[in-house]
């Protein structure tokens, strides 16, 4: 990935849904939400969720991992905080969410704050690869469509077992490769999605074993998720002039691409998804 001066990646912003985080200030303003006016954490969680099935897959990682009050978790990919100000809102747990994009981060840090939840979610700007280890102090790391954009899965994974406490357990959701991409598919994942590299189901479990994990399981979602970014477009195309209304012409118009362009993905049925969990050994 791209990275400017100060380090941070910058070829993301290549990917539509990442130009213009600021347009949930848009949809959070249109709900009837003044600026700066204190938040509740469920008056924005149909607006905070970039990844598929909104809070129901993070219910899930609840169950999964057996999150309470006590629990501490690692968030790779936090985007806006969505995910982390729902386990914490819902749990009482403490999640340290890892955000490469400056601009993500500070909307989510603020948006944290106006939940009056920065005292169980804590906000941090950079490249997971750099995280501090500190003696695994983790019981889970979780992460929702955001490693696909890490190529050095080698390097994420031992990472990962490295910050997580003995039986920690990772819950994460990924694309995978089903079957050989064309260079079409190849170009659009690259330029379009971020993702530069896919394993297969078989080549993802055989890392996680390399790298100190058991009991791997990978669960399927490609059906499931194809439906979601089937039914995303056309919710979409159906009120797409009240989006323009709210957003304007660019935004809408780079949404769309960017929606048509995933869904066409799944539709030539080589990417495929699925929910990888992992226990440390």
């Amino acid at each position: 990935m791209e990275k400017d001066k100060t380090g941070k990646g910058n070829g993301i912003k290549r990917m539509k849904l990442y130009r213009h985080p600021e347009r949930v200030y848009n949809e959070i303003s249109a709900a009837g939400y003044g600026n700066d006016a204190p938040l509740k954490e469920e008056d924005i969680r149909l607006f905070d969720q970039y990844h598929y099935l909104g809070t129901d897959t993070v219910d899930d990682a609840i169950e999964c991992l057996k999150v309470g009050p006590r629990s501490r978790l690692l968030e790779i990919g936090s985007g806006l905080g969505g995910p982390a100000r729902y386990l914490a809102e819902k749990t009482g747990c403490h999640v340290t969410a890892v955000e490469l994009q400056p601009d993500l981060n500070q909307i989510a840090s603020s948006l944290t704050k106006r939940c009056d939840l920065s005292g169980r979610v804590e906000h941090l700007c950079g490249d997971i690869l750099e995280f501090p280890e500190s003696g695994g102090n983790f019981d889970g790391a979780v992460s929702w469509l955001a490693i696909l954009h890490i190529p050095d899965r080698q390097a994420l994974l031992k990472k990962c077992r490295n910050i997580l406490k003995p039986g920690g357990k990772v819950f994460f959701e990924d694309y995978y490769k089903l079957g050989e991409f064309s260079p079409e598919e190849v170009r659009v994942l690259r330029e379009d999605v971020q993702c530069p590299y896919l394993p297969t189901a078989e080549e993802y479990k055989k890392q996680l074993m390399e790298n100190g994990f058991k009991d791997v399981e990978l669960e399927d979602k490609t059906v499931c998720w194809s439906g979601f970014v089937n039914g995303r477009v056309e919710k979409f195309i159906e009120n797409r002039n009240s989006y323009e209304k709210i957003h304007g012409a660019e935004v809408t118009e780079g949404m769309e691409d960017f929606y048509k362009k995933v869904l066409r993905l799944f539709r030539q049925g080589n990417l495929g998804g699925a929910r990888i969990t992992a226990v440390k050994v």
